[in-house]
């Protein structure tokens, strides 16, 4: 029943913690084959509070044996595109009626700060889902062509069964820009929930049951990398959708390519911010507020090597270390801070060690440091921080530290900005700042990124997004996203 898999303020002893106790799958609420539980630990008080149970591979065969029963013999995939349009809009019906809900819990879980949830982490999903709506409705799903001696038709048919992976940071941004397409085109879904943001998946497996999509059509697994290694290897998946570390990025890869099983990946960056020497700099500040520090740096689309100019170098030092001295640190459900903590005790642990290595490395401190924020002395946090005179070679300038740590590196003229630019193993965003918006799209133009900002950085959700290099394989959102979730069909002999 809707809304039964859970207790909601706890049980006996527990008060508080929201206790999961069945998983979702194919369509409905069952009782999983492990003892097992997970914690889900409060980023911001470090207190338990949820609890959801680990999939076993009993559970990954039956979620996977559902879809593929699903695609095979439920007649999803065969149905009009229209009556996959109308299943995507009561999950978006479903997901607004749960705004708050959803934005509060993803925040309590990564330490995201409430405006940022409510316009990143739920106001974009919804975003995703709606384009993706109306991208479905004008796409040609079976087109005559001409060809060179007959006419032939293209069918996109869907690629089958999808196991979707998600990381932590943007949770249902990530499930959304695989999820849907995925449903849209015809495909049934397994969903893997990352462990630290399992609580915002089973708010979403409620609101799919509510949706009444057809039985087997979505299941979601929560747990830990073995249950995300079992759906990897299960023969009965047609394709991986994976978002996460370019080092899981590179293993999943690998297993998928052995298999000859589709993939698509979306992995690190480490994206430069280019700032030319014609840049307003309060326009600037204000937009690296956003696109350097979102989410805590959090994101693999963060700007946190901030390229600068010899001659105004120090200037604009001065101007990012103002901006990280001017975020706000704390609890992240106050809609007056900027900065919420990070998501674990481990990801806090790693990024003050990077800025310890910082230091170590020879750069100089302008914000910031490894101390904890003062007056935070519960939660995971880390103060903004900024490094100035770094050489493009330091570890901080080159691996992907995933929190709110930025470098400022000097350069000589714009095609030495370029150079440093795309002297990364990353490829995935950057932007440029400039008030000649024909001098930053040269910029743009030259830089070896799958997207790219003129005077901002955010991207639309109708456009491409993925990565060059280290930063994955195929791309999300909009038509390419679409594409993803489809073969294409050629027939032959139609006429002509």
């Amino acid at each position: 029943m809707i809304g039964q898999p859970s207790v909601p303020v706890g049980s006996p002893g527990e008060p508080g913690i929201r206790h999961h106790r069945r998983l979702f799958l194919g369509g409905e609420w069952a009782e999983p084959s492990s003892p097992d539980n997970l914690d889900v630990i409060e980023a911001h008080t470090q207190r338990v509070v949820g609890r959801v149970p680990v999939a076993g591979r009993a559970d990954v065969d039956r979620a996977v044996a559902s879809a593929r029963a699903a695609f095979e013999r439920s007649g999803w995939p065969q149905a009009p595109v229209s009556e996959r349009i109308d299943a995507v809009r009561r999950i978006i019906v479903r997901f607004t009626e749960r705004f708050e809900e959803m934005a509060r819990t993803i925040s309590s879980e990564n330490g995201a700060p409430i405006k940022f949830s409510r316009l990143g982490q739920v106001g974009a999903p919804l975003d995703i889902m709606e384009s993706m709506v109306d991208l479905a409705g004008r796409t040609p799903w079976e087109e005559r062509r001409t060809g060179r001696h007959a006419d032939y038709l293209v069918r996109r048919e869907p690629v089958g069964v999808v196991g979707a992976i998600v990381a932590w940071n943007v949770p249902q941004v990530l499930i959304a820009v695989k999820l849907v397409p995925a449903l849209l085109a015809g495909c049934t879904v397994v969903v893997k929930a990352a462990p630290e943001a399992s609580l915002d998946a089973m708010l979403l497996a409620e609101i799919v049951e509510a949706a009444a999509l057809p039985a087997g059509t979505v299941s979601v697994l929560t747990g830990g990398t073995d249950v995300g290694r079992a759906l990897v290897e299960h023969p009965g998946v047609d394709k991986i959708a994976f978002t996460g570390s370019t080092s899981a990025g590179q293993d999943i890869a690998a297993r998928c390519g052995a298999a000859l099983k589709r993939v698509s990946l979306e992995l690190g960056g480490k994206s430069a911010a280019v700032v030319l020497d014609d840049a307003d700099l309060e326009t600037t500040a204000n937009g690296l507020r956003y696109a350097s520090f979102v989410n805590n740096g959090q994101a693999c689309a963060a700007q946190t090597r901030i390229l600068a100019p010899r001659a105004r170098y120090e200037e604009i030092v001065g101007m990012v270390a103002g901006v990280a001295d001017g975020l706000t640190v704390g609890d992240p459900l106050d809609p007056d801070n900027r900065i919420g903590p990070l998501v674990s005790e481990r990801q806090r642990d790693r990024v003050r060690r990077y800025i310890e290595l910082g230091s170590e490395e020879g750069a100089r401190l302008v914000a910031g440091g490894p101390a904890p924020p003062p007056g935070q002395p519960v939660g995971w946090f880390v103060q903004p921080t900024v490094f100035a005179e770094v050489d493009n070679r330091m570890r901080i300038a080159q691996e992907e530290i995933f929190g709110p740590v930025l470098c400022v590196i000097p350069y000589d003229d714009d095609a030495d900005a370029v150079r440093v630019a795309n002297d990364s193993s990353y490829g995935l965003a950057g932007s440029v700042w400039t008030s000649d918006t024909e001098r930053g799209l040269d910029i743009a133009r030259s830089v070896r990124t799958g997207t790219f900002g003129i005077n901002g950085y955010a991207p639309d959700t109708l456009a491409p997004f993925g990565g060059y290099k280290k930063s994955g394989i195929g791309r999300e959102w909009g038509a390419a996203g679409l594409d993803e979730y489809v073969e294409l069909k050629a027939i032959n002999g139609v006429g002509g």
